[in-house]
C-alpha cells in the first residue's frame, strides 16, 4: 500500500465528529496522520497541535468552513501538498483556486468515503 501522509485541518478528540472519524480510518488503513486545530489533544495515538506542520505532507483533509480557512491559505501553499481534500461543508471556491495556481491537487470528496472505497 502506498502511504499518503496526511494533514487533518480542524481535528476534534470529540468521537463524533468527522475529522475524528478520518484520523482513525486513516490511521487504520495506516496513513501516517498530523492534526492540527485551535486547541490540543489526542486521538489514538495522534497528537493534535497548535503548531503548523513543517515536514512533507501528501494530503491535507479539511475540517473547517470557508470562513475560517483564509488564516491557513499561504501555510497549506508553502506545504505544496499533492493534494487538498475539502469535506462536504468545507467547499471554497477561492481557496481551491489558490490552490489549483499553485499545482495543488484540489478534491471535492469526503475523506471517509474515499478511504472506505479504496481511492484514497
Amino acid at each position: 500500500m502506498n502511504e499518503k501522509k496526511t494533514l487533518v485541518i480542524g481535528a476534534s478528540e470529540n468521537p463524533s465528529r468527522y475529522s475524528n472519524m478520518a484520523i482513525r480510518s486513516l490511521r487504520n488503513h495506516r496513513h501516517p496522520v498530523l492534526a492540527l486545530a485551535k486547541r490540543q489533544g489526542k486521538v489514538d495515538d495522534v497528537n493534535i497541535t497548535t503548531d503548523f506542520p513543517r515536514e512533507d505532507i501528501d494530503t491535507v483533509s479539511l475540517y473547517v468552513g470557508p470562513q475560517w480557512q483564509p488564516e491557513y491559505y499561504e501555510k497549506v501553499l508553502q506545504l505544496k501538498p499533492r493534494r487538498v481534500i475539502f469535506n462536504p461543508g468545507t467547499e471554497n471556491p477561492e481557496f481551491k483556486n489558490l490552490l489549483e495556481e499553485n499545482n495543488i491537487e484540489a478534491v471535492e470528496a469526503c475523506t471517509l468515503v474515499m478511504l472506505s472505497v479504496g481511492n484514497y
